[in-house]
């Protein structure tokens, strides 16, 4: 499905993320914005459970990146997030240049543009531990996190 390039963006603790801490690690993604009313909250909750889901699992990643660069700073970020309650080890918000998340969200994860529009997919991408994207989920089906916590599992299990 593609293979997610290595990036550099930054985090909601203003700190500087690079991508290779990622590697060798399962990854969930999604794309929200903190002024959202419509299924970011929602998409944001369900990264929270699928946080708990996982907790047997410590190497399972969660990243939050915005669409809304010119508004979510790493401290806008960091209210969001509190709401949401991340482990700071596993779940990460990022933000950065508008053209760099751009390109992330168009070429490397296929999903939608970052132009401004604040349009964005709703779904969740579960990446392997070589950032080969395995599979999308759309965040408003039914079981859609019993589905992916499956799949989770048997990545963790099966490494490719």
């Amino acid at each position: 499905m593609g293979e997610i390039p290595e990036f550099q963006l930054t985090s909601e603790s203003g700190q500087t993320f690079d991508s290779k801490s990622l590697t060798g690690h399962v990854w969930v993604a999604d794309f929200i914005y903190t002024t959202c009313d419509g299924p970011c909250p929602m998409m944001s909750s369900q990264m929270h459970q699928l946080q708990t889901l996982t907790a047997e699992m410590p190497d399972v990643k969660l990243v939050s990146f915005t669409v809304d660069p010119a508004h979510d700073t790493p401290a806008v970020l960091a209210a969001y997030a509190k709401h949401f309650k991340p482990d700071p080890d596993r779940w990460c918000f990022l933000t950065g240049e508008q053209s760099n998340l751009n390109d992330l969200a168009l070429k490397g994860f296929k999903l939608n543009a970052v132009d401004g529009s604040m349009t964005h997919s709703t779904r969740f991408a579960l990446v392997d531990q070589k950032r080969r994207i395995r599979s999308y989920y759309i965040s408003s089906e039914d079981g859609v996190l019993k589905r992916l916590l499956h799949d989770i599992r048997q990545l963790e299990r099966y490494p490719s």
